[in-house]
């Protein structure tokens, strides 16, 4: 389906350049709100949402429902890796962490089979959008914030292999979006916390960065961009909120005209240095297509960005490139708001798959 652009008003291109996390005990009761009030592009769903399938599915069907009302259709979006970030419910068993599954490949790709399987999970529970894989390059112990979550110590290897991931996922219809672009391996600080400080510019460049490149040089839909200061290229900001280094060297150095996230402005780190409605307008500034925050029991500051688009500060053009990506990714992945059904015997074929990856992998 054709989405015309034209048709929509100033709140609804704003709106679709938003995806909220539903990260608060009553945000479920607020979805009408969320979706009808402020017409957002896409809802990410926590474990924290659902008891069980059957409930994951309840609540995706009636975020379906409740934007049926809406001209576009919703993105239902997930961070779903496996290992340590595991969003499904517990009827499915957890496929290993990606540097697990890496450590096993030496006869069987048991990274590709963990991107077909997790394809397949998530279209069919109705999901189409995934904050995986990651790219950044493995330096830490395996609890570190990235740690086992990385593929491998080597970039080229990380390349290899998150991009058999990307191109698995988008097979079964789901838009992967990479992270965290530079580089999230190249500190030891976690951005939940803090606003991470990274100094080796040439040892970012040749090594943390080149997965990415080679992510655009296989047309990846979209790149997440984390809260990570770098002096360099970000000046006193950090990578997210940054106008010139998204400009510079996403758009730029990489000529890349994909989709640009930012990551979660709710978090602890970015949340405390620059208030958490501040970092969401700095966010829009910077040229990023989508910002993603969790609900926390007021978004008003959606009305502040508005107010800033309709003053020209936050300008209509670039709104209008950022919402034509976003519309021509809806209409490549065909997203629809049609509701999806619980299988238990799917339950059971999934849970096959993932048995044979973890009895060869453990």
């Amino acid at each position: 389906m054709k989405y015309n652009i034209e048709e929509l008003s100033l709140e609804e291109k704003i709106g679709q350049m938003m995806i909220i996390g539903l990260n608060t005990e009553d945000s479920i009761e607020h979805l009408d709100e969320i979706i009808n009030t402020y017409k957002v592009g896409g809802i990410l769903l926590y474990k924290k949402n659902y008891k069980n399938y059957e409930e994951m599915i309840k609540l995706i069907n009636q975020i379906k429902h409740l934007n049926q009302k809406n001209k576009i259709p919703i993105c239902i979006c997930i961070d779903q890796e496996g290992g340590r970030v595991n969003r499904m419910p517990k009827e499915f068993k957890n496929i290993p962490a990606a540097n697990r599954l890496v450590k096993k490949s030496i006869e069987e790709d048991f990274v590709k089979m963990a991107g077909h399987i997790t394809g397949n999970m998530l279209s069919k529970t109705g999901i189409n959008m995934d904050f995986a894989p990651v790219l950044d390059i493995k330096r830490f112990k395996d609890n570190h914030a990235i740690g086992d979550r990385a593929y491998s110590e080597d970039p080229k290897e990380v390349s290899k292999f998150g991009i058999e991931y990307m191109k698995a996922l988008q097979e079964h219809g789901i838009i992967p979006i990479v992270k965290h672009f530079p580089g999230h391996g190249a500190t030891k600080e976690d951005t939940h916390m803090l606003l991470p400080k990274i100094t080796d510019i040439e040892k970012l460049e040749n090594e943390d960065m080149q997965p990415f490149k080679t992510a655009i040089e296989n047309n990846v839909e979209g790149i997440l961009v984390g809260h990570l200061k770098i002096p360099e290229m970000t000046g006193k900001l950090p990578a997210s909120i940054s106008k010139r280094f998204i400009t510079k060297y996403i758009r730029k150095k990489y000529r890349y005209n994909g989709l640009i996230v930012a990551d979660d402005m709710r978090m602890k780190g970015i949340k405390l240095r620059y208030g958490k409605n501040r970092a969401i307008q700095k966010a829009f500034l910077a040229c990023n297509d989508i910002i993603v925050f969790k609900y926390d029991g007021n978004i008003r500051v959606i009305k502040k960005i508005i107010q800033l688009a309709k003053k020209n500060i936050l300008e209509e053009k670039r709104i209008h490139k950022s919402v034509m990506r976003i519309l021509k990714l809806k209409e490549k992945y065909q997203i629809e708001d049609k509701p999806v059904t619980y299988d238990e015997e799917f339950i059971e074929t999934i849970n096959k798959d993932i048995e044979i990856i973890r009895k060869k992998v453990q």
